[in-house]
């Protein structure tokens, strides 16, 4: 299936925008190795130094280099968030489209799972999760897959409802497809729209989800460097260290704003700006 996209809508200065914000922090991820001045977990300085010639945002509380941090921060970021959301994503689309063309029993039970997921608390849901099977990277690249393919599956399948009763899905089954063929042959390409939308903006919503857990010291451990736990970290020096605070909330902000943008942008040049505020919930 060839999607059709309004090239126009992606050259709105909303859309350039975001998108330039989320090329950025992507480059200063994938560089960070290269354009970092220090080693992030190296005492180069003494402790919360103000920014300076040597050390341009300064040092945190242990005498860190703070923009190696932040940028190295942004690796963690995306890559956590990233990796959970393809995760969610991909099972979200893949149970959606099956539910939503088999329905029956099988349609029934997935609902009723979604729906007990939802009505969780999510907090809650979280600190269960943490506490059983700790705070690494895996288990938190498992832990946002869990938190978002629900809302996945329930939006998936209310774009799949409108295509199991068209003429190609019938031509498909007269010409002796099985099930598996039609899901993935079929099914799944026409619903890439609502997919690519949902991935968008899912990712702006793991980026908060990740930095509230680290903040809230259920995310990732020192001293693994990330934004929301150097938020945390310094938020006791900020009647005279500020910038330990506004940086990373900065990169944190910037970052969900660009794909805020970018997903509103692409919805528009797929044609789903109508449906942004229910692919969002």
């Amino acid at each position: 299936m060839m999607l059709k996209i309004n090239h126009h809508a992606l050259l709105k200065p909303v859309a350039l925008v975001g998108i330039g914000i989320v090329l950025l922090h992507l480059f200063l991820a994938l560089a960070a190795p290269w354009i970092a001045p220090y080693d992030p977990m190296s005492l180069n300085g003494g402790r919360a130094e103000p920014p300076s010639a040597e050390f341009w945002l300064g040092t945190d509380v242990l005498g860190r280099d703070y923009l190696s941090r932040l940028l190295w921060g942004g690796r963690t970021a995306l890559l956590a968030t990233f990796t959970g959301v393809v995760v969610a994503v991909t099972v979200g689309s893949i149970l959606g489209v099956t539910a939503a063309y088999l329905g029956g029993l099988f349609d029934d039970v997935m609902m009723r799972i979604v729906d007990l997921k939802l009505a969780l608390p999510g907090i809650l849901f979280v600190a269960l999760f943490t506490v059983g099977f700790g705070e690494s990277l895996p288990v938190l690249i498992v832990l946002i897959g869990l938190v978002y393919f629900p809302g996945v599956i329930r939006i998936v399948r209310a774009q799949t409802l409108t295509q199991v009763n068209l003429g190609y899905v019938k031509a498909a089954q007269l010409r002796g497809e099985g099930t598996l063929s039609i899901i993935v042959r079929e099914l799944l390409p026409n619903t890439l729209d609502v997919v690519y939308v949902e991935f968008a903006i899912r990712m702006s919503h793991a980026i908060l989800l990740l930095s509230s857990l680290s903040f809230l010291g259920m995310g990732i451990s020192p001293p693994t460097p990330d934004w929301g736990l150097m938020v945390a970290e310094g938020v006791g020096q900020l009647s005279y260290a500020p910038w330990l605070v506004l940086a990373p909330a900065i990169f944190i902000a910037t970052l969900v704003v660009g794909l805020n943008f970018g997903a509103e942008a692409l919805a528009s040049a797929l044609g789903l700006a109508a449906t942004r505020g229910q692919v969002a919930a």
